[in-house]
């Protein structure tokens, strides 16, 4: 059973940092004052990758040495993260954190590990490798529109619930199609809280006009910081289009266009700018999936504060009195 954790959602640029920022100045009086009093488990399919800094908006070096943050910049860009890997991983650090008297707060917009880890994984069959690597060959030769349009022909809801640059998801649905003779989407995935799960669901909402204008601004952002400048260092180190991690937005748009080569930089800019506004209504669209949930305005923080507040004194509530003796300073 896993300790008692609190859940921050929202799309992107809905301004998840700024809020957990926010938090952490207000430490609760139980809160030992030699650190920080909750510790961040990342819920971004994209920060878990090294060199993928500016587009994925990670969090700077200084912010993670202040507030520690887990599950950024666990794996290489050519390197598969699934959401079981995902489950497996965030569930180790909610205990580690919590063990530490800490409270573990999962925040991120990848509203699909968060609704595994909060009411399971669909019961599909495990990978076959030899199969896996037959799809994936086809997938080379063939290319990633004609692979979602075979899965869109043998899985039409399955096919409408992936995008169709995410060749993982596509790859993956293919595979359970050949392995069991049944679509992906048969294999429902649950819809309720696991049972005995003890956690705060926060889901951050923004009127659509601002949402989309702060989507706007963190892009032109990122080009000021040299989101061009890290696709070429990628491709330096050999990543390139068919790189899994760099099918992401922010970074598939480069290699679509062209873009860097050409100099038409801001028809880059332009594309990542309305497919980050697109994603983010699917961002919307998924979290309706999430059980539970508590819709809730950026400066509602104060309701934030008390639901983080009421898991934390849970955790140390049940923490033992010789667990506690050991962290306080002498």
């Amino acid at each position: 059973m896993l300790p008692p954790f609190v859940v921050l959602f929202g799309p992107t640029a809905s301004g998840k940092t700024e809020i957990l920022r926010k938090l952490a100045s207000r430490q609760p009086c139980s809160a030992r004052r030699d650190g920080p009093w909750f510790e961040i488990v990342s819920a971004d399919s994209m920060q878990v990758y090294r060199g993928m800094n500016i587009g994925t908006a990670k969090p700077s070096a200084d912010e993670r040495r202040s507030l520690p943050h887990h599950l950024i910049d666990i794996r290489d860009p050519d390197e598969q993260f699934t959401v079981g890997d995902f489950v497996r991983e965030s569930e180790t650090c909610i205990h580690d954190i919590a063990a530490r008297g800490r409270l573990p707060v999962v925040s991120g917009g990848t509203a699909f590990y968060l609704r595994a880890l909060l009411c399971g994984l669909p019961e599909t069959p495990p990978s076959d490798p030899d199969i896996r690597a037959e799809i994936e060959s086809q997938r080379d030769e063939r290319g990633l529109a004609a692979m979602h349009a075979q899965l869109e022909a043998i899985d039409p809801e399955g096919a409408r619930a992936i995008d169709p640059h995410d060749a993982y998801r596509i790859v993956r649905a293919l595979e359970v199609h050949r392995v069991s003779g049944r679509p992906r989407s048969a294999f429902r995935a649950p819809e309720r809280l696991r049972d005995g799960l003890s956690c705060s669901v926060f889901e951050l909402l923004l009127p659509r006009e601002t949402l989309y204008a702060r989507i706007n601004e963190r892009v032109d952002q990122m080009f000021a910081r040299g989101l061009p400048d890290e696709v070429d260092r990628l491709r330096a180190a050999g990543f390139g289009k068919t790189t899994q991690a760099l099918r992401a937005i922010g970074y598939r748009e480069f290699f679509e266009a062209d873009g860097r080569e050409s100099g038409d930089l801001s028809r880059v800019r332009m594309t990542i700018q309305r497919n980050s506004r697109r994603y983010a209504k699917r961002q919307g669209t998924f979290a309706h999936l999430i059980p539970e949930r508590i819709g809730i305005a950026p400066e509602e923080i104060g309701r934030i504060a008390e639901g983080c507040e009421r898991m934390f004194d849970v955790i140390n509530t049940a923490r033992s009195p010789v667990d506690q003796a050991r962290e306080r300073p002498i």
